[in-house]
C-alpha cells in the first residue's frame, strides 16, 4: 500500500508541475498589452516602458517561469499589479472566504446525501425511491448557475424576496458576520454536489444489502437497524469517500461561478477581477492553487479507495 500511496504522490507532483508550466503559458497568451492594460490607453510611452521593466516583461520567457516558480517555493508569490500589495496578503482574506464556503457546503451536503441515498437504498422500488431518483437526476443535469439564478429569482424577487441576492459585507468586517448572505452561495453549492453523493450513496448501499454479509446477519437474527448501521452502511461507505472527494475538488473550481453570481468576496471573484484588470500574478496564483487543490482532493480520493479496497492494498505496485 505504501507503494501504491508513493506512486500516487509522485504522479501528483509531475502533473502538478504541468499544470504551473501550462498556467504560465496561458496568462502570456492573454491578449494585449499587460502594461497598457493597467496604465490606461493615455499612458505614455515611458511609463509604458518603465512598468514592462518593472513586471519584467522583457525578460526571456523561461527566466521569468523559473523565477516566478522559484518564488511559490519560498513564499513569494509577487506583487498584485492592481492593488500594489502582495499577492499573499491580497488573497490571504479572500482564500479564508473561500475556505468557509466550501467547509460550510460541504459539512451540510455530506451527511444529508448519505442519509437520503441511504433512506433511498432502503425504499428500494418505493415511491420515495423514485421521487428521488428522478428529482436528482434533474437537478444532476443542471449548471451551478442556473441553479444560483433560479435561487435569486425565487428567494431574491418579488417570490419570496427573504435572502440577499449578492454579499456586501462593510469594510473590516468579515462575511460570517451576516449569515443571510451566505445562504444562498451555501445551498447552490449544496445543491450542486449533493445528488452525485445521493446516487453513489444508494448504489453502493443497495449492493450492500444484498450482500451475503447483510443476509447472514439478518439470518441470526439482528435487528435491521443494526444490519443496516453496523453492517451494510460501513461497506457502502468507502466508494461514496472517493465520490466526496471528486465533489469538493470540483467545489474548489465550480466556486469561481458561484462567488460570482453572488459577488462573494472570495477567490472566484477575485480571479475573474484579476483576468479584468490583468493582474497576471494573481491569475497565476489563483490558478495554481485551484489545480493544487484538485490535484491533492483526487489524491486523498486514490489512497481512500487503497484504504478500503482490500485488492488494491495487496496488489503488487507497477
Amino acid at each position: 500500500m505504501a507503494r501504491f500511496i508513493a506512486k500516487r504522490l509522485a504522479i501528483s507532483v509531475v502533473i502538478l508541475f504541468l499544470v504551473s508550466v501550462l498556467v504560465f503559458i496561458a496568462t502570456l497568451l492573454l491578449p494585449g498589452d499587460p502594461a497598457q492594460a493597467i496604465l490606461g490607453q493615455q499612458a505614455t510611452p515611458e511609463r509604458l516602458a518603465a512598468l514592462r521593466e518593472q513586471l519584467n516583461l522583457n525578460d526571456p520567457v523561461v527566466q521569468r517561469y523559473l523565477e516566478w516558480l522559484g518564488g511559490i517555493f519560498t513564499g513569494d508569490f509577487g506583487t498584485s499589479t492592481a492593488t500594489g500589495a502582495s499577492v499573499g496578503a491580497y488573497l490571504g482574506p479572500k482564500i479564508v472566504n473561500s475556505l468557509v464556503l466550501m467547509l460550510i457546503a460541504a459539512v451540510v451536503s455530506i451527511p444529508v446525501g448519505i442519509l437520503i441515498g441511504s433512506y433511498s437504498a432502503i425504499r428500494r422500488g418505493k415511491a420515495a425511491d423514485n421521487a428521488t431518483t428522478y428529482a436528482t437526476l434533474v437537478v444532476a443535469a443542471l449548471p451551478d448557475f442556473v441553479i444560483g439564478i433560479v435561487l435569486i429569482a425565487v428567494l431574491s424577487t418579488n417570490v419570496f424576496d427573504v435572502l440577499p441576492a449578492v454579499t456586501m459585507n462593510p469594510p473590516g468586517t468579515h462575511v460570517w458576520d451576516f449569515p443571510p448572505q451566505l445562504v444562498m452561495p451555501i445551498l447552490t453549492l449544496v445543491i450542486v454536489v449533493l445528488p452525485y453523493i445521493v446516487r453513489m450513496m444508494r448504489a453502493t448501499m443497495v449492493e450492500a444489502l444484498d450482500g451475503g454479509f447483510v443476509e447472514m446477519a439478518r439470518l441470526k437474527g439482528v435487528p435491521e437497524r443494526q444490519v443496516i448501521t453496523r453492517h451494510a452502511m460501513p461497506h457502502a461507505l468507502g466508494p461514496v469517500a472517493q465520490v466526496i472527494a471528486f465533489q469538493l475538488a470540483w467545489l474548489a473550481g465550480g466556486i469561481v461561478v458561484v462567488e460570482y453570481l453572488f459577488r462573494y468576496p472570495g477567490i472566484g471573484a477575485a480571479l475573474v477581477d484579476a483576468v479584468h484588470n490583468r493582474d497576471i500574478q494573481v491569475v497565476q496564483t489563483i490558478a495554481l492553487l485551484i489545480a493544487a487543490v484538485y490535484i491533492v482532493v483526487n489524491l486523498l480520493a486514490d489512497v481512500v479507495g487503497i484504504v478500503t479496497n482490500p485488492k488494491l492494498r495487496t496488489e503488487p505496485a507497477k
